[in-house]
C-alpha cells in the first residue's frame, strides 16, 4: 500500500549516503537520461500525489532509494507513453503492489474502431492525443483547457487532436497554477518561446530547402540540437536572473 508522503522540507544535501539513498538532485540527474523535461517540481508533485514516498533525514532532506527511482521512471513512462491520468497510474501501481498482473492500455491507432480524434499513431514523431485524453492526462476540465487555448498556450493541430507534447505543457501549466501563476501571466513566456522557435527556424530553413536530400535530412537533427541549446540557455538565464542554482 502507498503511504502518505511526508510534509515539506529541504531538498539538498549529499547526492548519496553510505546507505545508497539519493538526494532529489541526484534522482533528477538519473531520470533526465530518459526524461529530459522532468524537473524537481515534477518529482515533488508526484510525491505530493502519493506516487512515491521517499525517506526523510532528521534534518528534513528527501532521500530516495533505487526502488523509488524505478517507481518514478515507471510513473513518467506511463504518462509519456500511455497518456494516463495520475488516478489511473495510482490504481495501477496499487494493483502491482498487490501482486496483480494489470496490463497497460495499448496505444490506439486509426482504424481500430476508435474515434480518429482519440487515436495515437505508432511513431513518437507523429504522436497525437485526442481532447478527452488530454483532459484526463492533465486532470482538468473543459473550462481550464479553453482558458489555456484562449491565451495561446495550447492549440489543437487538427480537429480535436493535439500534439503529444500538449500533455507536457498541460502538466506544467497545472503545476504553475498551484503556485498562483495563471495563464494570463504566461503570455510573455509564450511570446518568448515563439521568438526562440523563429530563430531556430531561420537557421534550419536553408537546410530544408537544400537540393541535397542528405542535407535536408540533417535539418531535423539540427532543429533538435538548436532547440536543446536554446532551452538550456533560457533556463540558465532564468536561474541567473533569480540568483538561484538548481541541479
Amino acid at each position: 500500500m502507498l503511504q502518505t508522503p511526508s510534509g515539506g522540507g529541504a531538498d539538498d544535501g549529499a547526492a548519496a549516503t553510505d546507505t545508497g539513498l539519493m538526494s532529489i538532485g541526484a534522482v533528477l540527474n538519473v531520470l533526465r537520461e530518459e526524461f529530459p523535461e522532468v524537473t524537481i517540481s515534477k518529482i515533488r508533485f508526484l510525491e505530493s500525489e502519493g506516487l512515491v514516498d521517499p525517506r526523510r533525514t532528521p534534518s528534513g532532506y528527501r532521500k530516495f532509494s533505487a526502488g523509488d527511482v524505478e517507481r518514478l521512471g515507471h510513473v513518467l513512462r506511463m504518462q509519456r507513453d500511455h497518456y494516463l491520468p495520475l488516478k489511473v497510474i495510482r490504481e495501477h501501481l496499487a494493483a502491482m503492489e498487490r501482486g496483480e498482473a494489470v496490463p497497460l492500455p495499448a496505444l490506439s491507432r486509426p482504424g481500430d474502431g476508435e474515434d480518429p480524434a482519440e487515436s495515437v499513431p505508432a511513431t513518437p514523431a507523429t504522436a497525437r492525443i485526442g481532447r478527452s485524453r488530454l483532459l484526463a492526462a492533465a486532470g482538468v476540465d473543459e473550462q481550464r483547457l479553453a482558458e489555456w487555448e484562449s491565451y495561446g498556450l495550447l492549440a489543437p493541430v487538427g480537429d480535436g487532436v493535439y500534439d503529444a507534447e500538449a500533455v507536457t505543457v498541460a502538466g506544467l501549466l497545472t503545476e504553475l497554477g498551484r503556485y498562483g501563476i495563471e495563464p494570463r501571466h504566461l503570455r510573455a513566456m509564450k511570446a518568448a518561446a515563439e521568438r526562440e522557435a523563429g530563430l531556430v527556424e531561420q537557421v534550419v530553413a536553408p537546410l530544408r530547402r537544400h537540393r541535397n536530400p542528405q542535407t535536408r535530412a540533417h535539418a531535423e537533427d539540427r532543429t533538435k540540437e538548436l532547440a536543446s541549446l536554446t532551452m538550456k540557455l533560457h533556463a540558465a538565464l532564468v536561474r541567473s536572473a533569480l540568483g538561484v542554482r538548481l541541479p
